[in-house]
């Protein structure tokens, strides 16, 4: 492929076990705000880095609160947290959530901007605190990626995306992420695949730099989930993961996700199921759909996943990613159906009707998916 494109790498990145005890080093002097959740200061995962940065003589606000599919009521607080500290940094530590809330909040902290005026694309171009980021998980690729995604009254998500909310440094520690319980890691490994699939397909801005990214993240993270859920303890399996998610995040910071993700978005918003999850209940349904649209950069994409693939005629190797997907799936114990996590046939209108409202990333997708078309997807995962 060529022709004119514009790439962004995201943030600086820092690797390896340990290198989470480091991050004073990447602030300037002065207050600092962690945010993170309720679950990592119960497992301890944050003590480590809280520590050094004590240590570091400088003073440090937690806000511990975020919950998954951060609330706008919970952003606001974590402002008015950091307002009321003088935050001069913050630090989003843990998986999508906090870190989506750490970009806003150091954005809105730092520029003083109205979250209303910024809604949307390129509508935030002020300058934000500097921010670190530090994920817990290896899926959400948040700690890459220019987007925040924040849950309305009514359960509406929205989103902001503007590099001015890339942080300026991302910190990928493995060490975080061996306590992680299997469906935790499998889901946030499948999310990671699906930024990637979604990058490589995109309708829109797919280019040379974010297929390179996508490719490597879909083979480093297709040959480590099995391994990353089986042995909990495989330090190099947890750093290919954390990689891989890494650059899929900065493959669908250039080339958008599309409509796996937006038929995902509402099962979160209405039933709370985890982002992860969402995406791996729709991902071979709407992988079907595109078939016709898409099928010779699935076939591109199957041997990455399947290795057996490879040599196989197109049609093959298209239909072999599907149930490579499929089966990965189910190897690491995650459900099939919405039936699962609580949806029913009464639930299909208003899904499809949510579904409809993400056009920032239906668009993004290989073939336009209509209300019929959204409610045929979630009958078929059903």
């Amino acid at each position: 492929m060529t022709g004119s494109f514009a790439f962004s790498y995201g943030p600086r990145l820092v690797s390896g076990a340990g290198s989470a005890d480091r991050i004073a080093e990447l602030l300037p002097e002065g207050p600092v705000l962690f945010v993170t959740d309720a679950m990592i200061v119960k497992l301890g995962l944050a003590g480590s880095a809280l520590a050094a940065l004590a240590a570091s003589g400088r003073d440090v606000t937690i806000f511990s609160e975020v919950e998954a599919d951060p609330s706008r009521a919970t952003l606001e607080a974590v402002v008015a947290r950091g307002r009321e500290c003088g935050a001069a940094s913050v630090v989003g530590f843990g998986g999508g959530s906090p870190m989506d809330v750490a970009k806003l909040a150091a954005y809105l902290l730092g520029s003083g901007d109205d979250l209303d005026t910024i809604w949307g694309v390129g509508n935030a171009r002020a300058k934000g605190l500097p921010l670190v980021l530090v994920p817990t998980t290896a899926g959400t690729g948040s700690e890459a990626t220019p987007v925040s995604i924040i849950t309305l009254p009514g359960d509406e998500k929205r989103g902001v995306s503007s590099a001015a909310l890339v942080a300026g440094h991302a910190v990928l520690d493995p060490a975080l992420t061996l306590g992680l319980p299997r469906p935790v890691t499998a889901a946030t490994g499948m999310d990671a695949m699906v930024h990637a699939i979604e990058a490589y397909t995109s309708a829109h801005l797919k280019n040379p730099m974010s297929d390179l990214l996508a490719r490597e993240a879909l083979r480093l993270l297709a040959a480590n989930l099995l391994p990353a859920c089986e042995e909990p303890g495989n330090v190099a399996a947890r750093e290919a993961m954390l990689l891989g998610a890494h650059l899929a995040g900065v493959a669908f910071s250039n080339a958008p996700v599309a409509g796996v993700h937006a038929l995902a978005y509402p099962l979160g918003g209405r039933f709370h199921v985890p982002h992860g999850l969402s995406n791996v209940l729709m991902l071979p349904h709407v992988l079907g759909f595109n078939m016709s649209a898409a099928m010779p950069l699935y076939a591109e994409l199957g041997p990455l996943v399947d290795p057996a693939l490879e040599g196989l005629g197109q049609q093959a190797q298209a239909q072999g990613l599907l149930e490579a997907l499929r089966d990965m799936a189910a190897k690491a114990g995650m459900p099939a159906q919405l039936a699962a996590v609580g949806v029913s046939a009464e639930d299909i209108d208003q899904l499809a009707a949510d579904a409809m409202l993400q056009e920032r990333l239906l668009r993004n997708n290989p073939r336009p998916i209509t209300l019929d078309d959204a409610r045929k997807l979630y009958e078929a995962a059903l």
